[in-house]
């Protein structure tokens, strides 16, 4: 049986990746640092999977076990393995390079042959950036075998798993939308047959279609649903104040992915309503502090708020409710999120103009820029 390993024991990883390579055949190991999802993943060998919507159902997930990622063991499991994926978030992926480094090493040592790496994560080009990561840490002599044996593919995921209390800890709940969109030309020798996952030599226009259309109004509704006072995505995406806004942002940003991409209208604007309707499962239940979280990064000129809002700036196209949007992440005052307090004392030390060119790279007394703070400002009263 082949060998896949996920970094990353959370809800996406058991719920998302590593459940589509154990129907795949792949024996998964997941390593994570959480000694106790290890312990029990290796006692129990099976988990189940929730599906949270209108037709529920439960998947048993098998061929199952776990390693320690800062363990002993993890450098030999990297050697013997076929494929490497991840789910650990953008800002842990250069803390799991230098493991990974050992263990290419460690495979050109024993001339093992080929390993596709695959960052499974909620960021353009995660998996270059790993990949420019690793290399930081290998030989002279690992980087040309990693040149010739090791993929390292781009990808976009989508698929919304939120915090579940099961009978288990290792029970996950996920809705029943998933997208796995993996960067063809990447990958070494024999490409993986894995269903549910799609091969495309195309990925930057699926990962933009994602990122700035599901993500967008994502973090739109949290942040509108934050200065509402509702608890979750669903109670905010029925608000008669938010949904408009958040639709309105999702079609600008439609509007500038089918200039830049080509999209065809009609599908993309079905694609925007399969989106809305998910926001609007009752069964998920997905809180708006959660999906707030780190504004910072979700600020960045090119991610979620940012990104669509210069898209559309570039081909001259309306984008009041994108700028609606990140006003409204400015917002986000959450004492146990590191990149609230940061932000917010950002605006506290600096002045809420000063902090919009900061995080954005928004000129500051530009047309943009002014609509940005004059929103924030009305927002607050």
């Amino acid at each position: 049986m082949k060998k896949a390993i996920q970094f990353g024991a959370g809800n996406i990883g058991r719920g998302f990746i590593g459940a589509l390579l154990s129907q795949a055949d792949y024996h998964v190991v997941f390593a994570d640092i959480n000694e106790e999802m290890i312990n029990e993943l290796n006692n129990k060998k099976s988990y189940q999977i929730h599906i949270l919507d209108l037709e529920q159902r439960q998947e048993t997930i098998t061929n199952v076990s776990g390693v320690l990622s800062n363990g002993p063991d993890i450098v030999n499991t990297i050697e013997e393995a076929d494929i490497i994926t991840t789910a650990v978030g953008p800002n842990v992926l250069k803390m799991i390079a230098s493991t990974l480094a050992a263990g290419i090493e460690a495979r050109r040592a024993s001339g093992q042959g080929t390993l596709n790496i695959i960052a499974c994560e909620n960021m353009v080009g995660a998996t270059s950036h790993l990949k420019e990561q690793v290399y930081t840490h290998l030989s002279a002599e690992a980087r040309a075998y990693a040149d010739e044996h090791v993929g390292f593919a781009n990808c976009s995921v989508d698929r919304i798993v939120p915090p579940y209390e099961g009978e288990n800890i290792l029970d996950v709940g996920v809705e029943s939308f998933y997208e796995w969109i993996v960067e063809e030309p990447s990958l070494k020798g024999e490409t993986p047959h894995i269903p549910g996952m799609k091969l495309t030599d195309n990925l930057l226009a699926y990962v933009q279609r994602k990122l700035f259309t599901l993500n967008t109004g994502h973090a739109i509704t949290a942040y509108l649903g934050f200065l509402a006072g509702t608890d979750t995505i669903e109670e905010s995406i029925n608000h008669e104040a938010i949904r408009p806004v958040v639709r309105q942002a999702m079609e600008e940003s439609g509007e500038a992915l089918i200039k830049k991409h080509g999209f065809d209208k009609d599908e993309h604007y079905k694609y925007i309503d399969k989106i809305e309707n998910r926001f609007k499962n009752p069964y998920i239940r997905d809180e708006v502090i959660r999906v707030g979280r780190e504004p910072l990064r979700k600020l960045g000129r090119n991610d979620r708020l940012v990104g669509p809002a210069n898209m559309a700036i570039e081909y001259g196209l309306p984008h009041e409710g994108l700028l609606t949007g990140i006003a409204a992440a400015f917002h986000y005052d959450n004492p146990q999120d590191p990149q609230s307090l940061e932000l917010q004392s950002l605006i506290k030390s600096k002045g809420i103009e000063a902090a919009i060119t900061e995080v954005t790279g928004i000129a500051s007394g530009s047309e943009d820029h002014q609509a940005i703070h004059k929103k924030y400002l009305e927002q607050t009263n």
